[in-house]
Order: structure tokens, then C-alpha cells, then sequence
């Protein structure tokens, strides 16, 4: 992901002005990244240790999301329909 990218990401998903690192930034990043690794494992099948990160990131979102429906419920919605993750 380059740097103008994660910038606009954080920008859209940010809480205030110098949040950087709030669950939905997280979530946002994490799914962006997940993209980005499905877009080369569709060209690339048999790279395995990409494999493993894509599982590990995939990993690391599930864990934040389950945190943030959790805590507050209503965020948890919200971020969820603004990254269409839910069908």
C-alpha cells in the first residue's frame, strides 16, 4: 500500500484529527492489506508464505472486529457497512 493510500484510509476512518490507531483504523488498514494480498495470490497461487500473512492479517481483523462489537455495538455496525464486509 503506498503512503498516499494509507493516508486517505486513516483520513476516512479516523475518529478526530490526530486519532491514527483506533479499532477502525485498524479494521480499515487490515482490509485494505487483505485486498491487496488477494489481488497477488489470484496471480501468484502458489505462494505459500503469502499465504500465511493473508491468513495472519485475516486473523488479526477478525480478533479486532470481535473486540469492537464487544465494547460498543453501534461502531461495530457502522464499520462494518462502511467496509461492505457483511453481505
Amino acid at each position: 500500500m503506498d503512503k498516499q493510500k494509507k493516508e486517505a484510509t486513516i483520513k476516512e476512518f479516523q475518529r478526530s484529527a490526530t486519532d491514527v490507531g483506533s479499532v477502525e483504523v485498524q479494521v480499515a488498514l487490515a482490509t485494505a492489506r487483505i485486498t491487496e494480498l488477494t489481488a497477488h495470490l489470484k496471480l501468484h497461487k502458489k505462494d505459500f508464505s503469502t499465504r500465511r500473512g493473508l491468513v495472519a492479517v485475516v486473523n488479526n481483523r477478525r480478533t479486532l472486529l470481535n473486540y469492537l462489537q464487544r465494547e460498543d455495538y453501534d461502531r461495530y455496525i457502522t464499520l462494518v457497512r462502511k467496509l461492505s464486509l457483511r453481505r
